[in-house]
């Protein structure tokens, strides 16, 4: 649903963004402005600035930047809704949406909508399980009862049976849901004739719910034989794997008071250690664990998250995979942004559930009570896979043990870590830390973007080789990024020039985003504050923000930088104009003598007013400066 522009203006105006970005770690005022470490990249000296005056912050150290609605949600991995939504909250403001205002039944957004087919699905599917006489409902019920998930946990957990056949969507039809609303929650299908069916057959269901406890996507276990042995509904508008995480919803209230967060890989795994205590335990969705996926569990779990893997040849896979998380963010140069990643391996390829049939929940806390730091664990693992009784076995264990640590190689941990390595695989200490500052980091990379391999398997294309600008051009893209910055910082000067920026021959595809937003809501509202103007060009372009909440050089008059960059945009594009012009005669044959002559006197005195303009225009900046 909708939220309405006075809310949105009434939540940003209650919402004071030095407060709530002091939250993250000290704020110090220098001039009219406050700066502070920035959340979001690890630094020792302050390069985040906050303008009070115009709520508007800027990293200059890694380019982020926005108003108070951008930082909540990159900070708290939420949507723009979802941040107003939060603040408001914490403002202690109602927020009326625009379908209260229309009335009922007219105007729900087409997200509602797929939350609605979500809910009734997993209410039908609840209904089968709890009711259903068929048999295969009844193998259903047995199947729980045997993992230990009988009694009141069905109905604790929403738990349900989908019997195929086209009996969910013959229900939801009744409810009044359309075809490509099942399709797009992604609990339907189109079958090879055409007809639309069910997705999930003959399964046990596991609702999956997003943090707030509504119901966006399902995970289905097969009875019985069949494949997949589980089943997780694709990506949807409203399920994006790599960041959902199974249970958070109950979870994090538990994170919270505990400061721990539990990871597996299961649902009836993460059902288990909830019914046996421990309630801090969430589980990923059909993939491996992501950094989306760290930062949101860091909100909640501020001081260690726990990564528990199976015993099996999978759960080792796994953890190996997870090594790939280890980075700056786990050194104590990190400071307040420290991320304490640790990981346990549970014994006789047991998984979570197995492990408390057989032992119980104490003795499986007892085991994450004891996790190992994730590079220690890496260490140990990497020193377990050789001999160390021969030379050649502690070679390689030094080699191989020394890459764990290749991410963070300048740190004093890398250091110490190296000097354990040397000390157990008997190897020179010096010898070893020269190696270690030897290492090449590995390239980062986003572990949610498919690799080059995988881009090919699916045919996204890879990205486009980034070719270095000539100055000239990176030059004049850069007068524009300052004027909009300018323009945004003080919208006095954006009306007073409002032509130009609508005339503007905009070279980066950014700014032309920028400049007719900007546009857009200067018509609507000519009061509009600098934050709602970088707010609305941020929706409009994701990388506005980074460029509009620069600021303007102190040492600048406003209003004449903004005439002198006006000036110096508009001398270019008229110089690009003349130049397409001279292309043009270099073809005659192609134009009337007539034409042709009235184009060389158009030429002519562009020219002529081009070289005033430009003379005038140096004089301008020669004096002010």
């Amino acid at each position: 649903m909708a939220i309405s522009d006075e809310d949105i203006q009434k939540v940003r105006e209650a919402s004071d963004l030095v407060a709530i970005m002091g939250e993250t770690g000290p704020v110090k005022q220098r001039g009219r402005d406050f700066w502070l470490c920035c959340p979001f990249h690890n630094e020792k000296t302050p390069s985040c600035k906050i303008d009070p005056a115009l709520q508007l912050w800027h990293c200059f150290g890694c380019g982020e930047g926005g108003d108070v609605f951008a930082f909540i949600m990159k900070s708290q991995d939420l949507s723009f809704p979802e941040a107003v939504r939060y603040l408001a909250e914490r403002a202690h403001i109602d927020i009326a949406d625009d379908q209260a205002k229309r009335g009922p039944g007219m105007g729900q957004g087409a997200k509602a909508r797929l939350r609605a087919v979500c809910a009734e699905a997993a209410e039908f599917f609840h209904m089968q399980l709890m009711r259903s006489k068929s048999p295969q409902a009844g193998a259903a019920r047995a199947y729980l009862s045997q993992r230990g998930l009988g009694g009141d946990i069905p109905k604790t957990w929403m738990l349900g049976f989908a019997p195929g056949q086209g009996a969910l969507v013959r229900h939801l039809a009744s409810k009044g849901f359309q075809s490509n609303e099942m399709i797009q929650a992604n609990v339907a299908v189109v079958g090879s004739d055409g007809r639309v069916r069910d997705r999930f057959f003959n399964r046990v269901m596991f609702p999956i719910k997003d943090e707030q406890g509504q119901c966006i996507a399902f995970g289905g276990r097969v009875i019985g034989k069949g494949e997949p042995k589980y089943l997780n509904s694709q990506e949807t508008p409203l399920f994006h794997k790599g960041r959902m995480l199974y249970a958070l919803d109950k979870a994090k209230a538990a994170m919270a008071s505990t400061g721990v967060a539990v990871v597996s890989e299961g649902y009836t795994d993460v059902i288990a250690m909830h019914e046996a205590g421990i309630r801090n335990a969430v589980a990923t969705l059909g993939t491996a664990l992501t950094r989306t996926h760290i930062r949101v569990l860091s909100r909640h779990a501020r001081n260690r998250i726990v990564y528990l893997f199976d015993g099996d040849a999978a759960g080792q896979r796994a953890a190996d995979r997870a090594l790939q998380f280890i980075d700056s963010s786990m050194t104590p140069e990190a400071g307040a942004a420290r991320i304490d990643l640790f990981a346990v391996t549970l014994p006789d390829n047991l998984d979570p559930a197995e492990f408390i049939d057989a032992h119980g929940g104490q003795e499986l806390q007892a085991l994450i009570d004891q996790a190992k730091p994730l590079l220690e664990y890496g260490i140990d693992r990497r020193l377990g896979n050789w001999d160390l009784s021969r030379a050649e076995g502690r070679s390689g264990a030094v080699a191989d043990a020394l890459s764990v640590l290749a991410p963070i190689k300048d740190s004093l941990l890398a250091k110490d870590y190296a000097r354990q390595i040397a000390s157990r695989a008997r190897a020179d200490e010096k010898d070893v830390l020269e190696r270690l500052a030897a290492l090449k980091p590995p390239r980062v990379f986003d572990a949610e973007a498919p690799a080059a391999d995988d881009r090919a398997d699916h045919g996204v294309p890879a990205p486009p080789v980034r070719r270095r600008l000539p100055q000239s051009e990176m030059n004049r893209r850069r007068f524009e990024r300052q004027l909009l910055a300018l323009c945004a910082a003080r919208t006095d000067l954006a009306l007073v020039h409002a032509d130009a920026l609508a005339s503007v021959q905009w070279h980066d595809p950014a700014c032309a985003a920028v400049s007719a937003s900007m546009l857009d809501t200067l018509a609507d509202d000519p009061a509009a504050s600098p934050a709602a103007i970088v707010g609305a060009a941020s929706m409009a372009e994701p990388r506005a923000a980074g460029f509009l909440t620069r600021g303007v050089p102190e040492s600048a008059v406003p209003e004449d930088l903004a005439a002198f960059l006006v000036e110096e945009l508009s001398i270019g594009d008229a110089e690009e104009a003349v130049a397409a012009m001279r292309a043009q005669m270099s073809a005659p044959a192609t134009m009337s003598p007539e034409d042709y002559e009235l184009l060389f006197e158009t030429v002519a005195a562009m020219q002529r007013e081009l070289t005033a303009r430009k003379r005038g225009h140096a004089e301008s900046a020669a004096s002010s400066r």
